[in-house]
Parts: C-alpha cells; sequence; structure tokens
C-alpha cells in the first residue's frame, strides 16, 4: 500500500509503500479515505512532541475517516503503531471506531474532530466553563483555537479575547464569537491590559506557550489584576506552538487565584464522556453551527503541503 512514511525523526514523510497491515482479533482494518495533517502530527515527526516515535519507519497520522470492511463509515483515532492514517490502510482497536453521520462529508470530519474535541473538552470538561464567565484564547488563529472560540460563544462565555499572530484572519474572529482580539507583537502586555477591562479573566486556553504565557502570568499576578478576577482562573496549558517552556515565579501562584493545568492524553474523561462529546460535536458541525476551514489534498502531495504556512488558516485533509 502507499503511506506517508518517516525514516528518522525530523524527516519530512515520503510518499512511499509499506507493508500492509493485518487487524488482530480486537481491532478493525481500515480503508483509510481521508486524514487531517495537524501541528501535532509535525511534532510527533520532528521528535519535538512527549509521544514521538522511537521505531522506523513509521506511518504519520494519529486519526481519520475511513471505512471497515464490512462497509461502514467510521471516524477512528489511536491506529497501531507502526501503522498511522496517512496512509491506504491501517489497523485500530474496536474501542476506537465511531460511526459517522451520513450528512456530514469524510473531508469535514476528518478536518474537525480533533481540535473540536480538544477545543470542547478544555472548556467543558478541563475548566468547566460557567455560563457568563470570561475566556482568553492564546492561539486563537489556528483550527483549533477558530473552534475554541466558536465553542466558548456557544457555552455562553461572557467575554470571549483572541489572541494571535496572524492579523488577517484576527479580523474575522469577531465574526465567529469573539468579543475582542489582540495582536502579539511588542504591544501585547499593553493591549491585553486594555482588553481585560480590568476584570481578568476566569479561562484561559494556551496553545503557544513561552514568552505569551509568561506575559499573561505577570499580569495576572499583579494585585490589581488578580483582585479584579471573580473566581479561579484556570490556564489550560494545550499547545506550545511558540516555545516548550516558561519561566513561572512562584509569587505568581501564591499572589493569584491561578490555577495550571494541562489538557492531553495525561488527563482525559471517560470514554463515554469522550463519546458523548464526540457526537454532539458532529451534529453541531453538520448543523452548520461549528465552521473550519480545510483544504483536501491528495495524500501524494504530503511532501509539499508538510510544511506550507497557509495550514494555520486552513486545516489540511490528506485525502485517498
Amino acid at each position: 500500500m502507499n503511506a506517508a512514511v518517516v525514516h528518522a525523526l525530523g524527516e519530512t514523510p515520503r510518499f512511499e509503500s509499506f507493508a500492509d497491515p493485518l487487524a488482530a482479533s480486537d481491532e478493525c482494518l481500515i480503508e483509510v479515505t481521508a486524514a487531517a495533517l495537524k501541528p501535532v502530527d509535525r511534532q510527533m515527526a520532528a521528535g519535538t512532541h512527549y509521544a514521538s516515535p522511537r521505531k522506523f519507519p513509521a506511518i504519520c497520522g494519529l486519526d481519520g475517516v475511513g471505512r471497515r470492511e464490512n462497509g461502514n463509515r467510521v471516524y477512528f483515532a489511536g491506529p497501531r503503531p507502526p501503522y498511522g492514517s496517512m496512509a491506504e490502510r491501517c489497523v485500530v482497536h474496536e474501542s476506537r471506531c465511531w460511526p459517522v453521520p451520513d450528512n456530514i462529508d469524510d473531508v469535514t470530519v476528518a478536518a474537525i474532530v480533533n481540535p473540536g474535541m480538544s477545543a470542547w473538552l478544555s472548556l467543558q470538561w478541563r475548566a468547566r466553563l460557567i455560563p457568563g464567565e470570561s475566556v482568553l484564547i492564546l492561539g486563537a488563529t489556528g483550527t483549533t483555537g477558530k473552534l475554541a472560540v466558536q465553542l466558548a460563544r456557544t457555552f455562553g462565555a461572557g467575554r470571549i479575547v483572541a489572541v494571535g499572530r496572524d492579523e488577517e484572519t484576527l479580523r474575522t474572529l469577531p465574526s465567529l464569537g469573539a468579543t475582542a482580539s489582540i495582536k502579539l507583537d511588542e504591544h501585547f502586555s499593553a493591549n491585553l491590559e486594555r482588553e481585560s477591562g480590568g476584570r481578568g479573566f476566569n479561562v484561559i486556553l494556551d496553545y503557544l506557550w513561552g514568552a505569551p504565557t509568561e506575559a499573561v502570568v505577570a499580569a495576572l499576578a499583579r494585585p490589581d489584576f488578580s483582585s479584579a478576577t471573580s473566581g479561579r482562573t484556570r490556564l489550560l496549558q494545550i499547545g506550545e506552538s511558540v516555545g516548550p517552556t516558561i519561566s513561572l515565579p512562584a509569587a505568581a501562584l501564591r499572589s493569584s487565584a491561578l490555577e495550571i493545568m494541562g489538557a492531553g492524553s495525561g488527563a482525559k474523561p471517560t470514554m463515554d464522556y469522550i463519546r458523548t462529546t464526540y457526537d454532539d460535536l458532529l451534529r453541531a458541525a453538520a448543523a452548520g453551527l461549528l465552521r473550519v476551514e480545510r483544504e483536501a489534498v491528495p495524500l501524494n502531495e504530503v511532501g509539499t503541503v508538510w510544511s506550507r504556512p497557509e495550514q494555520s488558516r486552513r486545516r489540511i485533509v490528506l485525502v485517498l
């Protein structure tokens, strides 16, 4: 079969032949139709993600859409290594295959499930967002960030402040539900103070980490800022597109109501909760309540689009 294959960490995947997988008794053999190219896929191949592969060659891709041997269309996640989703076929445990409704296409499902589930679970399960609370989204111009803006609006957030580097995309976020936006530049700290309105933030979704997070933490540690925030300030560490580390002064935690928690594979709800969220997400997407920009690209062009700059605006979906 054909697949997007890496032979060592740091390589761009090659479109080449790979041995076909054989499914075990508790696994599904999937004929893949669509697999999104996500930041985490790039991090895994680069060796910068905590779950990067250690055995090679390996096929890229953590999730996708395809058909089981009985013809049923499914979304799947967590294919058994080395068989990633960016291939004609892969094998997945039975529990990781979920049906896809007839009223939504493969490309949309592949594009929206991973970022949509991430944003939904971060807001609802991890942060426990309460209607009326304020939300700050660091990295709102990426696919997941834009979905987080839409979901925060759907869940009744009172203020939604979007932060990002792409000025053109920032201008579109009010149409998705953002009440204000801040460009990530040399004026970020001053603009953050202005947009906080002297009220602070209840929930912070952080897809950036690095220097922007340090600026936010510094603001939260100030007495005037922290005293203005009603209740807890929950900062969720989700991504690290700016940097993998921050400098965290001890006083920032002692002088504020700041709580820092992770949102990733180490903090997961039950499978029943995840499945319910998946069903709700696809219903919302099929009804047009959630928008995701996507672009279908043939799998054999994976090497060309792997690092394409405009990927932050459109989720590339590799199709077969």
